[in-house]
């Protein structure tokens, strides 16, 4: 197992390596970059926009009107290279790649464009926001799926099974940010109830709250997100399950147990519930990033929630590169560890599994 965890690290490498270098060659012909946004900034508010950030005053501007607007005249070139060569945009593009690989290997990711704070500080600061919505999504569509497929899997073809398949799937046919917006109309002072609020993670006087008071405010304001996630995510894992069982029931050693004078329930959980449980435990580890990456951008929001998905879509309108690449290079790396871990989850659920002799 050891050979075959290190393989699967050493792939890691150059599986990265292509994340990031096609992502870095169509950032190249995505118009309007940092230097763009800046330079249009100026031309829209101004010279004192430009003496700001060039901090040289007056002079920088090349001479404005009485208006101090520059942007209807031009702005000179030197201002303009002092700006590429401070976000680095002077050197070739393959000098600024392998800059920012090397930088990457030693986990520096710089600082944001446009924030005087660090990368790592700024996803640091986001993520609790996200590991909210994705833990709390995952283990609710756990909870209810795993129970709720077992029960479909042993009532199949009645009238339970019928209905409850039906709603799973409208459910899943709901898009989550129209589900989201639903939510908040109903129940967060739309145009019928106002029982949860509309926004935030917390109330503004949360640090005044005691510990009790801390965890209700926060499940009080968690509710509504979480829902609009969770809505879409029984689908799959209740027809998984349910599947899995159905196929172990149809199995010699299922007919053999009852036989032998095994009740259902023993039967279920004593021999079918270990095997059948193999694929769906196993990816509980991608369940939550994917919940945890992908599904919270909308949720965050619609709900004004200050998360990784929000950060990372403020991060590409506003070309801030660092903050892209760099949350690029975790995410994928933390996405390529979790596959790893979901491989290594089938061999702790079902030790007879060995990657290691079946790559051989």
């Amino acid at each position: 197992m050891g050979a075959y965890i290190l393989r699967r690290i050493l792939l890691m490498v150059p599986t990265l390596l292509g994340i990031l270098l096609i992502n870095f060659v169509l950032v190249q012909f995505v118009p309007g970059g940092p230097v763009e946004q800046i330079l249009a900034q100026i031309e829209h508010e101004g010279g004192g926009a430009m003496e700001r950030i060039a901090g040289g005053g007056a002079e920088v501007a090349g001479g404005a009107d009485e208006s101090g607007y520059t942007g209807a005249r031009g702005l000179p070139p030197e201002f303009i290279e002092e700006l590429k060569a401070q976000f680095g945009f002077d050197r070739p593009a393959h000098e600024r790649f392998l800059m920012m690989l090397w930088n990457y290997l030693r986990f520096d990711f710089g600082e944001s464009y446009f924030r005087s704070i660090s990368v790592i500080d700024l996803i640091l600061e986001k993520m609790p926001v996200s590991i909210s919505l994705g833990l709390w999504s995952t283990l609710i569509a756990y909870l209810v799926s795993i129970p709720l497929g077992i029960r479909k899997a042993v009532k199949d073809g009645t009238p339970f099974d019928t209905w409850t398949s039906a709603v799973i799937v409208v459910a899943y046919a709901i898009p989550s940010f129209l589900f989201a917006i639903l939510l908040l109309v109903l129940f967060a002072g739309g145009s019928y109830w106002q029982i949860f609020p509309l926004r935030g993670l917390t109330s503004d006087n949360w640090e005044e709250l005691s510990l009790v008071g801390k965890v209700l405010d926060y499940l009080w304001h968690i509710t509504l997100p979480v829902t609009a996630i969770t809505i879409s995510s029984f689908a799959t894992l209740t027809l998984l399950t349910k599947n899995s069982f159905l196929e172990e029931l149809k199995k010699q050693y299922v007919m053999t147990a009852r036989a032998k004078g095994l009740s259902e329930r023993r039967v279920l959980y004593g021999h079918v519930f270990r095997n059948a449980m193999l694929i769906v435990i196993a990816g509980f580890p991608g369940a939550f990033i994917a919940i945890f990456f992908s599904g919270s951008l909308i949720i965050e929001i619609v709900f004004s929630l200050d998360g990784l998905g929000r950060l990372g879509y403020e991060a590409a309108v506003n070309r801030d590169y660092p903050v892209l690449f760099g949350s690029l290079y975790i995410f994928g790396l933390i996405g390529l560890f979790v596959n790893l871990l979901s491989d290594l989850t089938y061999t702790w659920v079902d030790p007879r599994i060995d990657f290691e002799s079946r790559e051989g």
